[in-house]
């Protein structure tokens, strides 16, 4: 099936930059590959009840409009699954923060979905594990 994006043209330039290194036969090919990570994420903490534990990670703009007291909003929401959070100022703009989250999955996916689609969020990484108990 096919399918039409359209991207901004330096990040379409980094990408096929990218993919060539690591040798890909196709820009289809890879996009395919980043869609089915993406997917793959996003379904590791949908419905799921039992225990992870992990990492959420964003890059964000701190001067976008009304962003920084949503995402403070949003994370007192979740203070149950949230273990801990570390700012840090990378530039005039950009800040990065670390959320350290333990508890249900599909909580954790709740907070990592508000979180990720806030207007002037620029990338967002998670990393989860299944937490022993």
């Amino acid at each position: 099936m096919r399918a039409g994006v359209t991207f901004q043209s330096d990040l379409l330039k980094e990408f096929d930059e990218i993919i060539e290194t690591m040798g890909y036969s196709s820009r289809s090919k890879a996009i395919q590959d980043a869609v089915r990570m993406f997917v793959a994420e996003r379904k590791l903490l949908q419905k799921d009840t039992k225990s992870e534990a992990g990492l959420l990670m964003m890059l964000y703009d701190h001067e976008a409009r009304g962003l920084e007291g949503a995402l403070t909003r949003i994370q007192h929401r979740f203070a149950s699954i949230i273990c801990a959070s570390m700012h840090v100022h990378l530039s005039a703009t950009d800040c990065m923060e670390a959320i350290a989250v333990k508890g249900n999955a599909a909580k954790i996916g709740e907070l990592r979905d508000e979180l990720a689609t806030k207007k002037g969020v620029k990338l967002f990484k998670v990393m989860i594990f299944t937490a022993s108990d």
